[in-house]
């Protein structure tokens, strides 16, 4: 199945308030029902594995609400603590993030940090929205951020995914989804692409996986110095 790139509404806003938070409200049963806190807690248990650590400081990339890392936080507390920051490039995206976590407003490809600002740098359906060329970019940024590693959940796209997402249209809340949910799958990437990107990036080496429900999960670890 081709990648096609078509704009998302959500991304521009384009719709009203309630049209908004509604989308957002999708997302959040989208990335509970289907993989996305699942596949992010996963993620993290293996890096907080790799280098015995109880405790993480997390910067997640277009973390829009914090729903993501609000939930996967609540499902560790027992074995590893999060000390959580959320970037993101729209202030809306971020209304009603909980304020246990820092709110900051960036550009993903240049991100406003100092180098290894964190252990862990964080995104989830986010490296669709970007072609390519800025996946690679956005990973090395993360990379210079990120102490330990980085660690990404998106969408698999292939034609069963697509199906699904159209049927999909018959729950979601917002028209804004209706209208996302496909295109998203359209402009995903397969495990293999992802894996041809991970290779061009400034990584010590990489693990990946397919995950559920049509998701893969991506660990970048860092160099060693």
């Amino acid at each position: 199945m081709k990648r096609v790139v078509t704009p998302e509404l959500l991304d521009d806003d384009l719709g009203t308030a309630e049209e908004v938070r509604d989308s957002l409200l999708d997302l959040r049963g989208i990335n509970r029902n289907f993989g996305g806190f699942a596949s992010i807690r996963r993620l993290i248990e293996r890096v907080a594995q790799r280098y015995q650590k109880n405790s993480l400081a997390v910067l997640d990339v277009a973390g829009g609400t914090g729903d993501v890392v609000l939930t996967v936080a609540q499902d560790l507390t027992a074995k590893v603590q999060l000390r959580a920051a959320i970037l993101d490039r729209a202030l809306t995206h971020m209304n009603g993030t909980r304020e246990k976590f820092s709110r900051i407003a960036g550009d993903a490809l240049s991100l406003p940090f100092a180098s290894a600002s964190f252990d862990v740098v964080s995104c989830n359906l986010f490296l669709h929205h970007l072609e390519p060329e800025q996946v690679v970019v956005f990973f090395n940024e993360a990379l210079r951020v990120a102490r330990l590693a980085v660690i990404a959940s998106d969408l698999r796209r292939n034609r069963l995914h697509w199906i699904a997402a159209h049927i999909g249209k018959l729950k979601y809340r917002s028209r804004l989804t209706r209208h996302d949910a496909p295109v998203s799958i359209r402009r995903a990437y397969t495990i293999a692409e992802v894996r041809m990107m991970a290779q061009k990036s400034n990584a010590g080496s990489f693990a990946m996986e397919p995950h559920y429900f049509q998701r893969f999960g991506l660990i970048l670890w860092k160099q060693p110095k």
